[in-house]
């Protein structure tokens, strides 16, 4: 494909854009202050409409504002479901795992695991956590690198740093504060850019909405009966909904990125309201960006096909580039950093406070002032990592990056939440028990990984095979004082937790059985 320019003026909206975000970055720098407190939770002073727009902009990113419509774009919106799916779960966070995170008041995930389970799971449950998302921040990082390369001749090396590299900066200096409000701002631009695509496709459409819906049902775009059976060709709806029940369940409930968010409002009242804001989102999602698809689908069909030559994960920035006018273009491709930038901020934040809390805390002991500067080291490193696997995805010209991104959750993060849900819902299950099913379900996710098995059915069987080898494995390892010790559910299935004490700043908790 020839490169076709961005031109002056969508260079200056970019331009005007990212030097908009360095600034809110500088503007919260003085409010992260001092104390691992304000840089992680923001000291619990965010509203909770802002804090659910947060999680929302933070699970969206560029694999979803790229990628979605590349699944539209090539298949159909089976993989919808998906969003619909955290409507299942968003009860069950409110009344079963919220409690636990409140009360207990971490600022890592993991801390719950060493109290329920101990320091090995607590390590392993935070390095997982790393390792996930420094493969997702290399992915986002990926995506609006390829936007731009896609329509010019810019050096992708050159991109991703600066992509990156402004990420790290704003990051850096503006702590969880920071990042939630650049989150909210970003998540206004992306959506909104949204919409405007799906306005001026469909006006470039020859025929309009009536050959949009024309060629959408003639060839099978949106959702028809085969979707919902096993064993064709079409994504069976089914098996997404299930999978991406456990993998939403990762997400909320053993990612740091967003149970961090949990402990930003004031209470958990505004936390529960948070996440029905975020549900509300992603269902929005829904028609905005999978309806992109099928209008890029419909707009090419009209031009002859979308050129060979363009890889499917740029197909939103190709249209963009290639027939909005310009200025309208660069606030799209503004969009898609805001997109990426959203989830990397927060996946550097995060990785930052797992650093600091699972193992700075936990083994050498916390300083305050210190641990911010060591966090802000932590938050250089992480990202530059993370670029510089983008930069292994740009030299691969990598296509389909969302089952990518799918598979890296059904290996990395779903088993994980598997632990959690044995802890919070089992009082049996103990540490040797979890490593089995732990080790076992991410074995078993690999070789499944290597089959033509869905994302999602590796993703249900990931989270299946911990939680159930989790729990048959502990009945065969007697339970000691230390493998109870933790969080119970009691009648009408409160989960409530006692502070026993603090000894060198780690929690230990006591058990009451209903």
């Amino acid at each position: 494909m020839e490169a076709t320019g961005l031109g002056a003026i969508n260079w200056i909206v970019i331009i005007v854009y990212l030097t908009g975000m360095l600034g809110v970055g500088l503007y919260f720098t003085k409010r992260a202050g001092k104390s691992t407190d304000s840089f992680f939770t923001a000291g619990g002073r965010i509203p909770a409409w802002a804090a659910g727009f947060s999680i929302y902009a933070t699970t969206l990113s560029a694999i979803t504002y790229m990628s979605t419509p590349e699944q539209a774009f090539l298949s159909d919106w089976s993989y919808s479901a998906g969003n619909i799916a955290i409507f299942a779960i968003i009860p069950i966070l409110i009344y079963f795992y919220i409690p636990f995170f409140r009360k207990l008041n971490v600022t890592s995930a993991y801390e719950y695991l060493e109290a329920r389970f101990g320091v090995s799971l607590r390590a392993v449950g935070s390095i997982l956590f790393i390792l996930f998302h420094i493969g997702r921040i290399a992915i986002v990082v990926y995506l609006p690198t390829l936007a731009i390369t896609s329509v010019s001749n810019i050096n992708p090396m050159l991109v991703a740093s600066v992509v990156g590299l402004l990420c790290i900066i704003y990051t850096f200096l503006g702590g969880i504060e920071g990042v939630i409000w650049s989150d909210v701002i970003q998540g206004i631009i992306l959506l909104g850019g949204a919409v405007l695509i799906l306005i001026l496709g469909v006006t470039y459409i020859d025929g309009g909405f009536g050959t949009l819906i024309e060629d959408a049902t003639r060839e099978d775009k949106l959702i028809t009966a085969q979707n919902f059976q096993f064993g064709t060709a079409a994504a069976a709806i089914p098996i997404i909904f299930i999978g991406s029940i456990f993998n939403n369940l990762h997400q909320y409930t053993a990612s740091q990125d967003v149970v961090q968010r949990y402990q930003t409002t004031s209470s958990m009242k505004e936390t529960s309201k948070s996440l029905w804001t975020n549900g509300f989102l992603a269902l929005l999602t829904i028609p905005l960006f999978y309806g992109m698809g099928t209008v890029l689908y419909s707009y090419f069909n009209d031009m002859g096909g979308l050129p060979e030559s363009v890889n499917t994960s740029a197909i939103v920035p190709y249209f963009i580039v290639t027939t909005l006018p310009a200025g309208v273009a660069g606030l799209l491709i503004a969009a898609i950093f805001a997109a990426a930038q959203s989830t990397i901020s927060s996946s550097l934040n995060s990785i930052s406070a797992c650093v600091i809390t699972d193992f700075k805390g936990r083994f050498v002991g916390k300083n305050q002032a210190q641990d911010v500067k060591l966090a802000r080291w932590a938050i250089i490193l992480s990202g530059v990592i993370g670029m510089s696997a983008a930069l292994f995805l740009v030299s691969t010209n990598r296509e389909e990056t969302w089952n990518l991104f799918l598979s890296i959750t059904g290996l990395f993060g779903v088993p994980i939440a598997a632990v959690f849900a044995l802890g919070i819902f089992t009082k049996r299950a103990n540490t040797k028990g979890v490593w089995v099913g732990l080790i076992g379900a991410a074995v078993a996710s690999y070789f499944i990984g290597q089959t033509n098995m869905t994302p999602f059915a590796v993703s249900t069987f990931a989270f299946l095979i911990s939680f159930a080898l989790g729990y048959v494995a502990s009945l065969l390892f007697a339970a000691s004082p230390k493998n109870i010790k933790g969080l119970t559910i009691y009648t009408r299935n409160e989960a409530y937790v006692k502070e026993d004490e603090e000894v060198k700043g780690n929690m230990t908790v006591n058990v009451e059985n209903s």
